[in-house]
Protein backbone atom coordinates (compact mmCIF):
# COMPACT_ATOMS: atom_id res chain seq x y z
CA UNK A 1 0.00 0.00 0.00
CA UNK A 2 1.15 3.45 -0.96
CA UNK A 3 1.90 5.52 2.12
CA UNK A 4 -1.43 8.45 1.21
CA UNK A 5 -3.05 5.00 1.08
CA UNK A 6 -1.98 4.37 4.73
CA UNK A 7 -2.48 7.75 6.21
CA UNK A 8 -6.14 7.77 4.89
CA UNK A 9 -6.99 4.98 6.75
CA UNK A 10 -5.60 6.25 10.11
CA UNK A 11 -7.48 9.53 9.55
CA UNK A 12 -10.41 7.92 9.04
CA UNK A 13 -10.03 5.50 11.82
CA UNK A 14 -9.40 8.59 14.19
CA UNK A 15 -12.21 10.43 12.27
CA UNK A 16 -14.67 7.72 13.29
CA UNK A 17 -13.86 7.40 16.79
CA UNK A 18 -13.62 10.85 17.60
CA UNK A 19 -17.03 11.05 16.13
CA UNK A 20 -18.51 8.15 18.06
CA UNK A 21 -16.95 9.92 21.28
CA UNK A 22 -18.65 13.00 20.91
CA UNK A 23 -21.97 11.13 19.98
CA UNK A 24 -21.88 10.54 23.36
CA UNK A 25 -22.68 13.90 24.96
CA UNK A 26 -26.31 13.83 23.36
CA UNK A 27 -26.79 10.45 25.29
CA UNK A 28 -26.21 11.65 28.69
CA UNK A 29 -29.15 11.47 30.96
CA UNK A 30 -30.89 10.81 33.73
CA UNK A 31 -29.60 7.26 32.91
CA UNK A 32 -26.00 8.00 33.73
CA UNK A 33 -27.23 10.08 36.83
CA UNK A 34 -28.90 7.02 38.25
CA UNK A 35 -25.79 5.15 37.23
CA UNK A 36 -23.56 7.03 39.86
CA UNK A 37 -26.46 7.36 41.98
CA UNK A 38 -26.28 3.93 42.23
CA UNK A 39 -22.30 3.24 42.94
CA UNK A 40 -22.19 6.13 45.15
CA UNK A 41 -24.89 3.95 47.55
CA UNK A 42 -22.78 0.75 47.41
CA UNK A 43 -21.95 -0.72 50.32
CA UNK A 44 -19.88 -3.35 48.66
CA UNK A 45 -18.32 -3.54 45.45
CA UNK A 46 -18.50 -2.43 41.66
CA UNK A 47 -17.88 -5.61 39.81
CA UNK A 48 -17.01 -5.27 35.99
CA UNK A 49 -17.52 -7.73 33.22
CA UNK A 50 -17.12 -8.16 29.59
CA UNK A 51 -16.36 -10.53 27.45
CA UNK A 52 -13.33 -10.83 24.21
CA UNK A 53 -12.16 -6.91 23.64
CA UNK A 54 -15.03 -5.75 26.16
CA UNK A 55 -13.89 -7.63 28.67
CA UNK A 56 -10.12 -5.82 28.05
CA UNK A 57 -12.21 -2.55 28.17
CA UNK A 58 -13.84 -4.05 31.46
CA UNK A 59 -10.36 -4.68 32.93
CA UNK A 60 -9.31 -1.07 32.73
CA UNK A 61 -12.39 0.33 33.64
CA UNK A 62 -12.70 -1.20 36.73
CA UNK A 63 -8.73 -0.74 37.47
CA UNK A 64 -9.72 3.54 36.58
CA UNK A 65 -12.65 3.22 39.30
CA UNK A 66 -10.12 1.29 42.03
CA UNK A 67 -7.59 3.78 41.83
CA UNK A 68 -9.82 6.88 41.50
CA UNK A 69 -11.52 5.91 45.08
CA UNK A 70 -14.53 3.34 43.73
CA UNK A 71 -13.60 0.15 44.76
CA UNK A 72 -14.22 -1.84 42.00
CA UNK A 73 -12.74 -5.56 40.53
CA UNK A 74 -13.16 -7.46 37.25
CA UNK A 75 -14.73 -10.93 36.81
CA UNK A 76 -14.72 -12.86 33.69
CA UNK A 77 -18.58 -13.90 32.75
CA UNK A 78 -17.58 -17.10 31.56
CA UNK A 79 -15.61 -18.07 34.76
CA UNK A 80 -18.30 -16.59 36.67
CA UNK A 81 -20.31 -19.30 35.42
CA UNK A 82 -18.30 -21.59 36.63
CA UNK A 83 -17.46 -20.43 40.43
CA UNK A 84 -16.39 -16.77 39.80
CA UNK A 85 -20.50 -15.76 40.78
CA UNK A 86 -19.65 -16.33 44.05
CA UNK A 87 -17.51 -13.21 44.59
CA UNK A 88 -20.39 -11.11 43.99
CA UNK A 89 -22.73 -10.49 46.69
CA UNK A 90 -25.50 -8.81 47.12
CA UNK A 91 -24.22 -5.43 48.23
CA UNK A 92 -22.30 -5.13 45.37
CA UNK A 93 -23.23 -3.19 41.47
CA UNK A 94 -22.28 -4.95 38.38
CA UNK A 95 -21.30 -2.98 35.14
CA UNK A 96 -21.42 -5.00 32.85
CA UNK A 97 -20.05 -4.53 28.85
CA UNK A 98 -21.26 -5.92 25.95
CA UNK A 99 -21.82 -4.02 22.46
CA UNK A 100 -24.60 -6.16 21.02
CA UNK A 101 -26.22 -6.28 24.39
CA UNK A 102 -26.68 -10.07 23.54
CA UNK A 103 -23.46 -11.86 24.42
CA UNK A 104 -24.64 -15.73 26.22
CA UNK A 105 -21.88 -15.65 28.75
CA UNK A 106 -23.22 -12.29 30.52
CA UNK A 107 -27.10 -13.35 29.41
CA UNK A 108 -26.45 -16.29 31.62
CA UNK A 109 -25.56 -14.27 34.48
CA UNK A 110 -28.70 -12.43 34.24
CA UNK A 111 -31.15 -15.12 36.20
CA UNK A 112 -28.35 -15.40 39.42
CA UNK A 113 -27.72 -11.56 39.49
CA UNK A 114 -31.82 -11.16 39.76
CA UNK A 115 -31.91 -13.31 42.41
CA UNK A 116 -29.23 -12.18 44.44
CA UNK A 117 -30.90 -8.75 44.17
CA UNK A 118 -27.58 -7.06 42.82
CA UNK A 119 -27.56 -4.04 41.30
CA UNK A 120 -26.79 -3.96 37.40
CA UNK A 121 -25.39 -1.08 35.08
CA UNK A 122 -25.47 -1.94 31.37
CA UNK A 123 -23.22 -0.63 28.81
CA UNK A 124 -24.23 -1.34 25.50
CA UNK A 125 -25.01 -0.26 21.53
CA UNK A 126 -28.30 -1.84 21.72
CA UNK A 127 -30.92 -0.51 23.65
CA UNK A 128 -33.33 -2.85 23.33
CA UNK A 129 -31.14 -5.85 23.61
CA UNK A 130 -31.86 -7.93 26.38
CA UNK A 131 -28.77 -7.38 28.58
CA UNK A 132 -30.17 -3.77 28.43
CA UNK A 133 -33.92 -3.76 29.22
CA UNK A 134 -32.59 -6.13 32.00
CA UNK A 135 -30.75 -3.34 33.44
CA UNK A 136 -31.18 -0.90 36.10
CA UNK A 137 -29.19 1.63 34.64
CA UNK A 138 -28.62 1.28 30.72
CA UNK A 139 -25.71 3.49 29.20
CA UNK A 140 -25.88 3.62 25.52
CA UNK A 141 -22.48 3.51 23.92
CA UNK A 142 -23.58 2.45 20.40
CA UNK A 143 -21.96 3.58 17.72
CA UNK A 144 -22.73 4.34 13.56
CA UNK A 145 -20.23 2.04 12.17
CA UNK A 146 -16.62 0.23 13.20
CA UNK A 147 -13.64 2.01 12.53
CA UNK A 148 -12.37 -1.80 10.74
CA UNK A 149 -12.38 -1.15 7.10
CA UNK A 150 -14.24 -4.58 7.50
CA UNK A 151 -16.61 -3.59 10.28
CA UNK A 152 -15.82 -6.23 12.04
CA UNK A 153 -13.04 -5.64 14.67
CA UNK A 154 -14.56 -3.95 17.76
CA UNK A 155 -12.62 -0.62 17.70
CA UNK A 156 -14.97 2.10 18.03
CA UNK A 157 -17.42 0.85 19.41
CA UNK A 158 -14.79 -0.49 22.68
CA UNK A 159 -13.09 3.19 22.46
CA UNK A 160 -16.79 4.35 23.21
CA UNK A 161 -17.61 2.05 26.30
CA UNK A 162 -13.87 3.54 27.43
CA UNK A 163 -14.75 6.75 27.53
CA UNK A 164 -18.34 6.47 29.12
CA UNK A 165 -16.53 4.44 31.87
CA UNK A 166 -14.56 7.18 32.17
CA UNK A 167 -17.15 9.56 32.40
CA UNK A 168 -18.66 7.35 34.74
CA UNK A 169 -15.16 7.24 37.00
CA UNK A 170 -14.56 10.97 36.79
CA UNK A 171 -17.71 11.92 38.15
CA UNK A 172 -17.63 9.53 40.75
CA UNK A 173 -14.42 10.74 41.82
CA UNK A 174 -15.92 14.23 41.81
CA UNK A 175 -18.98 13.57 43.64
CA UNK A 176 -16.65 11.75 46.60
CA UNK A 177 -14.51 14.55 46.78
CA UNK A 178 -11.33 13.05 45.67
CA UNK A 179 -8.21 14.60 46.12
CA UNK A 180 -4.87 14.59 45.02
CA UNK A 181 -3.55 12.92 48.00
CA UNK A 182 -5.99 10.28 47.92
CA UNK A 183 -4.73 9.59 44.64
CA UNK A 184 -1.31 9.14 45.61
CA UNK A 185 -2.24 6.42 48.52
CA UNK A 186 -3.59 4.20 45.07
CA UNK A 187 -0.31 5.01 43.79
CA UNK A 188 2.71 4.83 46.32
CA UNK A 189 4.87 2.77 44.23
CA UNK A 190 5.26 5.05 41.00
CA UNK A 191 6.91 8.23 40.40
CA UNK A 192 2.96 9.46 41.23
CA UNK A 193 3.00 8.83 44.70
CA UNK A 194 6.77 10.14 45.26
CA UNK A 195 5.61 13.09 43.65
CA UNK A 196 1.97 13.74 44.94
CA UNK A 197 3.34 12.07 49.01
CA UNK A 198 6.65 12.70 49.75
CA UNK A 199 8.09 15.65 51.45
CA UNK A 200 10.90 17.75 51.78
CA UNK A 201 11.91 16.81 55.73
CA UNK A 202 11.54 12.99 54.14
CA UNK A 203 14.87 13.64 51.49
CA UNK A 204 16.25 16.89 52.87
CA UNK A 205 20.15 16.99 54.84
CA UNK A 206 19.99 17.81 58.50
CA UNK A 207 22.16 17.49 61.29
CA UNK A 208 26.04 17.46 60.36
CA UNK A 209 25.56 16.93 57.26
CA UNK A 210 24.13 20.88 57.48
CA UNK A 211 27.00 23.32 56.11
CA UNK A 212 27.10 26.13 58.38
CA UNK A 213 29.51 28.94 59.11
CA UNK A 214 29.68 31.74 61.23
CA UNK A 215 29.17 35.67 59.82
CA UNK A 216 32.72 36.65 60.40
CA UNK A 217 34.22 33.31 58.50
CA UNK A 218 36.66 34.45 55.30
CA UNK A 219 35.17 33.47 52.14
CA UNK A 220 37.79 31.31 51.68
CA UNK A 221 37.16 29.37 55.29
CA UNK A 222 33.10 29.44 53.90
CA UNK A 223 34.58 27.76 50.95
CA UNK A 224 36.26 24.92 52.54
CA UNK A 225 32.74 24.37 54.15
CA UNK A 226 31.25 24.28 50.58
CA UNK A 227 33.47 21.65 49.75
CA UNK A 228 33.59 19.48 52.82
CA UNK A 229 29.70 19.07 52.58
CA UNK A 230 29.32 18.85 49.12
CA UNK A 231 25.97 20.45 48.61
CA UNK A 232 27.22 23.56 46.56
CA UNK A 233 26.25 26.20 49.47
CA UNK A 234 26.28 26.85 53.14
CA UNK A 235 24.12 28.61 55.60
CA UNK A 236 25.59 31.46 57.43
CA UNK A 237 24.47 32.38 61.01
CA UNK A 238 24.66 35.17 62.86
CA UNK A 239 26.14 35.47 66.81
CA UNK A 240 22.64 34.34 68.29
CA UNK A 241 23.19 30.87 66.15
CA UNK A 242 20.34 32.46 64.17
CA UNK A 243 20.44 31.90 60.24
CA UNK A 244 20.75 35.05 58.47
CA UNK A 245 21.95 34.22 55.15
CA UNK A 246 23.45 31.50 52.72
CA UNK A 247 26.77 31.70 50.42
CA UNK A 248 26.53 29.79 47.45
CA UNK A 249 28.24 28.98 43.80
CA UNK A 250 26.52 31.76 42.42
CA UNK A 251 27.54 34.35 45.01
CA UNK A 252 31.11 32.97 44.66
CA UNK A 253 30.92 33.46 40.83
CA UNK A 254 29.67 36.94 41.35
CA UNK A 255 32.59 37.39 44.06
CA UNK A 256 35.31 36.67 41.80
CA UNK A 257 33.59 38.93 38.74
CA UNK A 258 34.27 41.68 41.19
CA UNK A 259 37.72 40.69 41.75
CA UNK A 260 37.31 40.46 46.06
CA UNK A 261 39.87 39.14 48.42
CA UNK A 262 38.83 36.06 49.12
CA UNK A 263 41.08 35.42 52.61
CA UNK A 264 40.33 39.05 53.87
CA UNK A 265 36.66 39.52 53.33
CA UNK A 266 34.05 37.92 55.43
CA UNK A 267 31.30 36.00 53.74
CA UNK A 268 28.77 38.45 55.57
CA UNK A 269 29.73 40.70 53.04
CA UNK A 270 28.91 39.03 49.79
CA UNK A 271 25.90 36.26 51.15
CA UNK A 272 22.50 36.62 50.13
CA UNK A 273 20.17 37.46 53.01
CA UNK A 274 17.03 37.33 50.62
CA UNK A 275 17.22 33.65 50.77
CA UNK A 276 14.22 30.98 49.66
CA UNK A 277 13.22 28.44 52.28
CA UNK A 278 10.57 25.86 52.41
CA UNK A 279 9.09 24.59 55.10
CA UNK A 280 10.32 20.37 56.22
CA UNK A 281 6.35 19.86 56.16
CA UNK A 282 5.75 20.53 52.39
CA UNK A 283 5.83 18.40 49.54
CA UNK A 284 8.96 17.34 48.13
CA UNK A 285 7.10 18.54 44.14
CA UNK A 286 6.44 22.17 45.95
CA UNK A 287 10.63 22.62 46.76
CA UNK A 288 11.15 22.00 42.91
CA UNK A 289 8.38 23.95 42.29
CA UNK A 290 10.34 26.96 43.87
CA UNK A 291 13.92 26.23 42.89
CA UNK A 292 12.63 26.19 39.01
CA UNK A 293 10.55 29.16 39.59
CA UNK A 294 14.00 31.18 40.65
CA UNK A 295 16.41 28.99 39.01
CA UNK A 296 18.42 28.01 41.77
CA UNK A 297 20.13 24.81 43.25
CA UNK A 298 18.92 24.46 46.58
CA UNK A 299 16.41 25.29 49.26
CA UNK A 300 17.21 26.13 53.03
CA UNK A 301 14.34 23.88 55.14
CA UNK A 302 12.56 25.63 58.02
CA UNK A 303 11.10 23.87 61.19
CA UNK A 304 7.67 25.21 62.72
CA UNK A 305 9.54 27.56 64.67
CA UNK A 306 11.29 29.20 61.64
CA UNK A 307 14.66 27.65 62.65
CA UNK A 308 17.15 26.21 60.17
CA UNK A 309 16.18 22.30 60.29
CA UNK A 310 17.80 21.23 56.77
CA UNK A 311 18.69 21.68 53.41
CA UNK A 312 17.28 20.35 50.12
CA UNK A 313 18.71 20.59 46.57
CA UNK A 314 17.63 19.92 43.12
CA UNK A 315 19.91 16.73 43.23
CA UNK A 316 17.86 14.90 46.35
CA UNK A 317 14.54 16.03 44.53
CA UNK A 318 16.52 14.01 41.24
CA UNK A 319 17.30 10.98 43.30
CA UNK A 320 14.15 11.10 44.76
CA UNK A 321 12.30 10.75 40.92
CA UNK A 322 10.25 13.36 41.85
CA UNK A 323 11.11 15.68 38.86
Amino acid sequence: MSQDSLLSTARNTIRLEAESICALLGRLDGAFSSACQSILACTGRVVVMGMGKSGHIANKIAATLASTGTPAYFVHPAEASHGDIGMVTRDDVVVALSNSGTTPEMLALLPILKRKGVTLIALTGNPQSELARAADSHLDVSVAAEACPLGLAPTTSTTAALVMGDALAMALLDARGFTAEDFAFSHPGGNLGRRLLLKVEDIMHQGNAIPRVSEDTSISAALLEVTAKKLGMTTVHNSHGAISGVFTDGDLRRVLDRGVDLRHTTVREVMTGHFKAIPGAALASEAARVMQDNAIYSLVVLDREQMLAGIITMHDLLKANVV
